[in-house]
């Protein structure tokens, strides 16, 4: 079971650091901090660079954290906020990543939830550190307290969308 959790921590982890790298620099393929900020505004949310900043440091640090298995339940809450942020703007596509839906960000979140339920395992810094026990209600505060943190971040960033320009009437 140890090996199993090791290897979810270590793809999940790295691929939620691995995308919020690409939000705020030009590595792994990323835009850097102009192109993390024009997909922010493209997607309809207010705040530029400081948006762009947030979320990429939030992917990163929870994802590093997953990765390590340290604090498991905070890393699980931050990866489970910003994969909510992903899944509300790739909501109105459907379920299907063919289709630009939200399964992928889906997936990451239940991981997330899945990781802070049964712990990171023994080949983890919370097991080095004597923090393996973390009780069950941890795994649903971070649940709630990432899927909240997520839908209170679209709730105050998000814009709604500009009203389509009325067109004149041309009969004669």
């Amino acid at each position: 079971m140890d090996t199993g959790l090791l290897i979810l921590r270590l793809l999940v982890g790295l691929l939620v650091a691995g995308h919020g790298v690409q939000k705020i620099s030009s590595h792994l393929g990323g835009r850097g901090l102009e192109g993390g900020t024009e997909e922010f505004r493209a997607d309809g949310f207010r705040g530029g660079a400081l948006t762009a900043l947030a979320a990429g440091g939030g992917q990163i640090g929870s994802g590093l954290l997953l990765a390590a298995g340290f604090l498991t339940p905070l890393a699980a809450t931050g990866a489970i906020g910003v994969m909510t942020v992903a899944l509300t703007v790739k909501w109105r596509h459907g379920l299907w990543v063919q289709n630009d839906g939200y399964e992928y960000p889906l997936v990451l979140i239940g991981t997330a939830a899945a990781l802070a339920a049964t712990g990171p395992g023994a080949w983890s810094l919370d097991a080095v550190l004597g923090l393996m026990s973390y009780p069950l209600w941890w795994a649903a505060l971070a649940l709630v307290a990432g899927l909240g943190s997520g839908l209170l971040t679209r709730l105050v960033l998000h814009r709604p969308p500009a009203p389509a320009p009325a067109t004149a009437d041309r009969r004669a």
